[in-house]
């Protein structure tokens, strides 16, 4: 069993939390599990305004480590024989006229080419906006409690041109994975939800996890999360922790705790929840175009002096995760952020920069890019 450290064990983690802290975040809690025992840490506030510190394993929403919930679940289906990776897409949701060629493997590796449903970015530097909820300012505290079915978020994406012919390149696409829950509902007639329950969630005795669908509440303990904009020349800053999760769908809308992030990265990366034929296939990198930073399927493939780190972030409105692991799943570090999100993103590099230092100090010095995932 994994002896509690201290901070006096640990300090320069300590140090990284609140450095962390001091760059712009209101508050994170972090856990370190590795050979020399588990350690938990907690910095800068759970309000604004407040001092309190976030709670250790309080509730957060977990963005878009979603994501690697949502593979998980394809794989674990692959596994029972209901679908095959390479089968077309349009085989199981012929309602949308998707491309033949875009298959199930497309989805979780984004190389399917469509149009991200939350915007996109081009090389060119220009910006085609996706969902109302998405859309900068007032509009977004106006739709944070309505509700998006997610065909609706799929309509919107394929009303728009691909990126790029099918298996042809990587662009990370929240439209990828709302398909990937359309196809694990209409392959085994149940929710996402409690396909999640029974692949993953009471298999690993995950309490803490849950697949809020439309609920707007974030289950207690939690710390806050913030949406700012600029409204009539002036600086407005919203609490959106209570918000309606079905604009990002299964792109992001899930909820967990570190420990249980812990718990479930560790798991999936020792084999606990897959064949090893299909891990295997899980943490094949392809290539994004960012040095030492690949992608698998549902998972990101960090390239470090230290070795392979197996990974995934998210961020949602004001809250963040982070989930790393060596591929035996032996060292782990999965952390918390609640911060105020505004319109200029102006935490990305910050963020970028304090999860590279937090990399290097858990897995090893001077590591490959740490970048945020959303």
């Amino acid at each position: 069993m994994s002896l509690p450290l201290t901070d006096q064990d640990r300090p320069q983690l300590r140090k990284a939390i609140e450095e962390i802290v001091e760059s712009g975040f209101t508050g994170m809690t972090m856990r370190v599990h590795d050979e020399r025992g588990v350690w938990t840490g907690s910095a800068g506030t759970a309000e604004l305004g407040g001092t309190d510190e976030p709670p250790i394993d309080g509730y957060v929403r977990i963005g878009s480590n979603t994501k690697t919930f949502t593979a998980t679940v394809v794989l674990q289906l692959v596994a029972e024989g209901v679908l095959e990776l390479d089968d077309p897409v349009d085989d199981h949701l012929p309602e949308f006229g998707l491309d033949r060629r875009i298959t199930v493997r497309m989805l979780l590796q984004h190389t399917s080419g469509i149009f991200n449903f939350t915007g996109e970015y081009y090389d060119d530097g220009t910006y085609v906006p996706g969902i109302p909820a998405t859309t900068a300012g007032q509009e977004w505290v106006d739709n944070r409690f309505k509700t998006y079915l997610p065909e609706e978020l799929v309509r919107l994406a394929l009303s728009k041109p691909a990126r790029f012919e099918p298996g042809t390149g990587w662009s990370y696409s929240n439209t990828n994975y709302v398909l990937a829950r359309l196809l694990i509902e209409k392959v085994t007639g149940r929710s996402v939800a409690q396909e999640m329950r029974r692949l993953i969630l009471e298999p690993l005795g995950l309490s803490g996890t849950v697949v809020p669908t439309t609920e707007t509440d974030l289950p207690r303990p939690h710390a806050h999360g913030y949406y700012r904009y600029t409204e009539d020349g002036e600086h407005r800053t919203v609490d959106v922790t209570r918000q309606n999760p079905s604009w990002i769908s299964s792109g992001g809308d899930m909820i967990s705790t570190t420990r249980d992030l812990h718990t479930f990265i560790s798991a999936l990366v020792s084999g606990k929840l897959l064949p090893a034929p299909l891990l295997t296939q899980m943490c094949t990198p392809y290539p994004t175009g960012a040095p030492g930073m690949d992608y698998g399927l549902g998972v990101f493939v960090l390239t470090t002096p230290g070795g392979t780190v197996i990974s995934h972030n998210g961020g949602m409105a004001g809250h963040a995760a982070l989930m790393y692991s060596t591929p035996d799943g032996a060292t782990t570090l999965t952390a918390s952020l609640n911060y105020v999100e505004d319109v200029e993103m102006t935490l990305g590099e910050p963020f970028q920069k304090a999860t590279q230092r937090l990399i290097e100090e858990v897995f090893g010095e001077k590591t490959g890019p740490a970048a945020s995932q959303r």
